[in-house]
């Protein structure tokens, strides 16, 4: 998506107008518009000077947005600087002052008697003109309404701005009108009718409605500029220099110049310049910039480092691996600048409205007139009931209810480490029903650990670690890792052992003190030492809770059992449990074995596990969870990456891979899977908070205008003021965007106001059919795979569940399959078929 800058625009009516100018541009596929930072994005193919002619030519302005990276000094926080708020308050300012003596003259006056200088006495054309006077300054201080509002009526694109200058413009118009009456009638002496006229003057309603517009504006841009507050505090921590060492002398250069590979230091208390890799040193970092945890995280050689995040204790040497606009916190910044400049579902429904809400408002306005005029009423009471169907009417309020909400959640998730690539995706996660966990990296840490020491009797669980870790330390298997980091954890003393060899797929053998040490599986050692029935069922009993038993022994004796296993997270059990509290489904995925899965599925407390998934059968199964609704995919690798696109919601892990990163819908910075029903409790409150924006907007217009014509003048004698009109319409926006800002205060983990949501399923059930299949041949976890990846292969086949144990496949189907199409698909696999039924 390319983004563009867009000038001009003042409501809702000029970005419908923007955005239906450029979708018809030859080679654009898709096009949204954003008030809110006025903004928009194009996909495509077509020109940049194409789309900046078709915005032209619609009546605005557009430029290409240059590349915002919070390496550049200021263009990223130039972008986002509120402009508009000291131009609106210096207009306001002068506005007020010429109002307050308009005011004084035409009311204080005329109805309190307040004094004037005796030039004035009897003389109602001086005052008159003094009124024409003032009003026309007011007019020219606020000029861009008219200049927006009549530029859109000769473009066929009437906006809020030409309701303003209609409004306010035919006050003044027949103001004038009137007092250019009053002076002929002076001049014929006819007292009557100047007393008549001077009750016509409607310079004062011209002045307080440009001036009320005018508040509410500044009030609407302050709001605005507030709803970017989070972004603009992410650009800040951007340091300008970095130290970087060239010629082994340390050099201070702007940010800009530091290019990948170069090498710099980073000071305590100094905050870290770009994305790197620690060659040097030992720190305690504080990364809460980006993933909001105020816990600083230690880091030491070879461990990697983010831009923003301050270095608070030792001194590091650090090689850039990512800068400029690639660093993680630039990454982030256009995240959640691309949400902004996108456009929700929701959206969708105001667009229309505001499409033909100001052509309609117009119709009213001057029906309102006819109607007036054809009951008997005065020229004057009929033009105030049109003027006030002008200026109360506000298509603002209904273009702004969603972009606000969206700017307001995407800042409130990137202040604590869960970021929506798009506005589609801050809508959409809050409807989940179903979440599928990945278990490796996602529910577990991913990162095998010692669960438990089970030494032989006569051996002391000291000397059964120090043989242990002997043995391990030379092996590079990831639960040899897991040994040796909880024997150091232990303080454990680890010996050289000698004549070290590994036997694939069995186990180690070294020599340690002169004695034969080995260690591996239970066939492994099965053949070299005895191992006791207690210590058999032990090792059986820790398999079934998932773990893996890790046999030793030495000198032909058995000294111990030491079981590794890859441990959930602290935190999933409790994040399993809010997602069931909010009427989610959540189901487990992993290529484990049935049983490892169920017992990590037990402990996390999911409601299904699916067990024996290959990394491309993932996909599969989302497609299937798919047809029972909506569906959020959490991963972390690239295995998941077709995973995530496929899924309603792709919601990737942030110390996962790029490659699950950019497929993802949802980034989480923490990496805590807490962060998935904080995800969805966040979208759920946006998607509330636009749900209000969008019923207030519409229930304001849709009493406000009837109200304004006279409509319940008869029925209850309500009767609207022009000058009220003007100021209830500038409310009405500063409320909206007001109430999105209540979003800010909103607790993301506070589960207290967790709902069930109700679901209506848009699918009807399908029939399901199930066919078990006997079957020869299968051998272990690897043959089950290769039987499960065949038959979920097959049209029609929605999920097959292989036990090699069993010699079984129970196939599920959703369409009629042919036994013959089964029976030849896993023949086809070197395995015989015995019967199917």
């Amino acid at each position: 998506m390319k983004q563009y800058n867009v000038t001009g625009m003042s409501c809702a009516a000029c970005s419908a107008r923007v955005e239906k100018a450029v979708s018809k541009v030859e080679g654009v596929t898709g096009c949204s518009v954003s008030l809110l930072t006025n903004s928009m994005g194009v996909e495509g193919s077509a020109k940049d000077s194409e789309i900046i002619a078709a915005v032209e030519a619609a009546g605005y302005g557009a430029s290409v947005k240059g590349a915002e990276s919070a390496q550049a000094t200021s263009s990223g926080e130039d972008a986002l600087e509120d402009r508009a708020t000291p131009a609106l308050k210096r207009r306001l300012w002068w506005s007020l002052g010429f109002l307050v003596v308009l005011m004084y003259f035409s009311m204080g006056h005329m109805m309190w008697g307040w004094p004037l200088p005796p030039y004035f006495d009897g003389n109602h054309v001086a005052m008159g003109l003094v009124q024409l006077l003032l009003t026309a300054i007011i007019m020219v201080i606020n000029q861009k309404f008219f200049i927006s509002g009549f530029r859109g009526l000769i473009h066929r694109a009437p906006n809020m701005d030409t309701l303003v200058a209609l409004g306010a413009g035919a006050a003044f118009v027949y103001s004038t009108y009137a007092l250019f009456a009053m002076t002929t009638a002076q001049v014929a002496g006819d007292a009557d009718a100047v007393m008549a006229y001077m009750h016509e003057f409607y310079f004062e309603s011209a002045g307080m409605i440009l001036t009320l517009i005018t508040v509410g504006k500044m009030l609407e841009a302050r709001s605005k500029g507030r709803t970017t507050d989070a972004l603009k505090s992410l650009m800040k921590l951007a340091p300008k220099t970095a130290t970087v060492v060239r010629d082994g002398q340390e050099q201070v250069v702007p940010i800009a110049q530091v290019k990948k590979g170069d090498v710099f230091v980073v000071r305590p208390g100094e905050n870290i310049p770009v994305d790197g890799v620690v060659l040097e040193g030992q720190t305690a970092v504080n990364e809460a910039a980006l993933t909001g945890e105020s816990i600083p995280v230690d880091k030491e050689i070879g461990d990697r480092i983010s831009a923003a995040t301050i270095n608070q204790s030792g001194f590091i040497k650090c090689e850039a691996t990512r800068v400029g606009e690639d660093t993680t916190l630039s990454q982030i910044i256009k995240m959640v600048s691309d949400a902004a400049a996108t456009k929700a579902p929701i959206a969708k429904v105001a667009d229309k409205v505001s499409g033909v809400f100001v052509p309609a408002v117009i119709s009213i306005a001057v029906v309102s007139f006819i109607v007036w005029m054809l009951v008997g009423q005065t020229v004057g009471y009929a033009l105030a009931r049109a003027i006030s169907v002008l200026v109360i009417s506000c298509p603002c309020a209904l273009g702004l209810a969603t972009p606000v909400a969206i700017m307001v959640g995407n800042g409130v998730g990137a202040k604590h480490g869960v970021l929506f690539k798009t506005a589609v995706s801050l809508e959409e996660a809050g409807k989940t029903q179903i979440v599928a966990l990945d278990k490796t990296g996602t529910i577990t840490s991913g990162e095998p650990k010692v669960t438990d020491v089970l030494p032989a009797k006569g051996v002391t669980e000291a000397e059964l670690l120090r043989a242990a870790a002997a043995l391990e330390q030379k092996s590079e298997h990831p639960l040899a890792k897991a040994v040796l980091e909880y024997a150091r954890e232990q303080r454990t003393d680890i010996p050289e052992v000698e004549n070290f060899h590994a036997l694939p797929g069995s186990g180690l053998a070294a020599t340690l003190d002169g004695a034969e040490l080995s260690g591996g599986n239970l066939k492994f050692i099965g053949n070299q030492a005895e191992i006791t029935d207690e210590m058999r069922s032990a090792s059986e009993a820790l398999a079934e809770q998932g773990k893996t038993p890790l046999f030793f022994c030495r000198g032909g004796r058995l000294i111990g059992v030491i079981a590794v296993a890859d441990v959930i997270k602290a935190d999933s059990p409790q994040a399993v449990k809010e997602l069931q509290n909010m009427g989610v489904r959540v189901v487990m995925l992993t290529g484990d074995n049935e049983r490892t899965a169920r017992s990590i599925g037990r402990q996390a407390g999911v409601d299904e596990v699916i067990a024996g998934v290959l990394p491309d059968g993932k996909e599969s199964v989302i497609r299937s969870l798919k047809q029972q609704g909506k569906v959020a995919m959490v991963g972390d690798g690239i295995n998941d990456a077709p995973a995530l696109t496929s899924a309603d919601v792709g919601i990737a892990i942030g110390a996962g891979t790029d490659v699950a990163i950019d497929a993802a819908d949802v980034v989480l910075m923490k990496s805590r899977l807490s962060d998935v029903p904080a995800a969805i409790r966040l979208s759920r409150a946006t998607l509330k908070n636009i749900h209000e924006n969008l019923f207030w907007a519409f229930i304001y217009n849709t009493l406000g205008i009837p109200l304004a014509a006279g409509a319940f003048i008869h029925l209850f004698g309500w009767q609207l003021n022009p000058m009220f009109g003007a100021a209830a319409m500038s409310l009405s926006s500063f409320c909206v965007v007001t109430n999105a800002l209540r979003l800010n205060l909103f607790d993301i983990h506070s589960s207290r106001h967790d709902r069930k949501i109700k679901t209506r399923r848009h699918q009807k059930e399908e029939k399901k059919m199930e066919k078990t299949m006997k079957i020869e041949g299968m051998m272990c976890g690897h043959c089950e795979a290769r039987v499960k990846k065949t038959l979920e292969g097959i049209e029609g086949v929605t999920e097959a569940k292989v036990s090699h144990k069993d010699g079984t496949a129970i196939v599920t189907l959703s369409a009629p399959v042919a036994d013959e199409v089964l029976r030849k698909a896993v023949e086809d696999q070197d395995y015989k078929v015995l019967s199917i039924g």
